[in-house]
């Protein structure tokens, strides 16, 4: 596995690459970047070319703030414009498997297919407020503060107790991240401009995810790219009961709910996860 660099116009991107054969990209959510992939990228490596960016300002990724959704959507399609990768499968969570919706619907003719992980989508509406979920979005509106990089960033005790709330918290097991995993959480993060890079994101989502919940969204079109969701059962930011709402956004989706995960599904069963996508993917090119 190699980490390399790829200077586009807009911004300098960051991205891990191992193994040969058709492309797989992969994008990370919050609070991740590329190394939550290094328990996947070795077993996919044997079957793909595996690629896993940085997004804009997370990990070793720089560029000027990313003020919209479209700003990393066209980052991906910069990435795999700059690659000459014309044909490629995407592998994403969280921010990743929001983009790429996005992407599906601007280029799906450059994909084999989309292996989501624990999927947030504007299809959810009103399921993100209701039933007392309103509660665990705080860190979203809290991002969006101008006090939030303040107080996150005083101190490495201060980054340390804010990201373990998330890494155990939306785990299946508090231990999912051991204290090891957290130092490097916490090295990550405290690079500089890493945090507000992170932050960034729910600044750009948020007039979509506020229009989506009040029901004022124009429609999204469907989806045709073939796809596959794998979603952890005990995810309490994105529930497994919602799952069943990506059959409104694809003509062709697989759901399969992963046992003692949470939402970290590719973190917490490597194994599966690592099985799940070779078998999808298998003779798409």
């Amino acid at each position: 596995m190699q980490q390399k660099r790829l200077p586009l116009p807009d911004v300098d991107l960051a991205y891990l690459e191992a193994g040969s054969g058709p492309p797989l990209v992969l994008l990370h959510g919050w609070p991740e970047w590329s190394a939550v992939w290094r328990r996947n990228i070795p077993a996919l490596a044997e079957r793909f070319r595996v690629l896993a960016p940085d997004l804009r300002n997370f990990g070793d990724s720089q560029g000027p703030p990313a003020e919209r959704v479209e700003d990393y959507v066209a980052d991906l399609a910069a990435f795999a414009d700059a690659l000459g990768l014309e044909r490629f499968g995407l592998v994403g969570h969280d921010v990743g498997a929001f983009l790429m919706q996005d992407y599906a619907r601007q280029a799906p003719e450059r994909l084999t297919g989309l292996f989501f992980f624990d999927c947030p989508h504007l299809g959810l509406g009103k399921r993100w407020v209701e039933g007392g979920h309103l509660r665990e979005l705080w860190y979203q509106s809290f991002h969006q503060l101008p006090l939030a990089l303040e107080l996150v960033g005083q101190s490495r005790g201060a980054c340390r107790t804010y990201f373990r709330h998330f890494l155990t918290h939306w785990s299946h097991s508090p231990q999912a991240f051991d204290d090891r995993a957290l130092e490097e959480w916490v090295d990550n993060f405290l690079k500089p401009g890493n945090l507000a890079g992170g932050f960034a994101w729910y600044k750009a989502v948020n007039a979509r995810r506020l229009a989506a919940i009040a029901g004022t969204l124009p429609p999204q079109g469907r989806i045709a790219v073939p796809a596959c969701s794998l979603w952890g059962e005990s995810d309490r930011i994105l529930l497994a009961s919602w799952q069943d709402s990506l059959t409104g956004l694809f003509d062709d989706i697989a759901l399969e709910l992963a046992p003692q995960a949470g939402h970290f599904v590719h973190w917490e069963q490597p194994a599966l996860a690592n099985e799940r996508i070779a078998r999808f993917f298998a003779g798409r090119e």
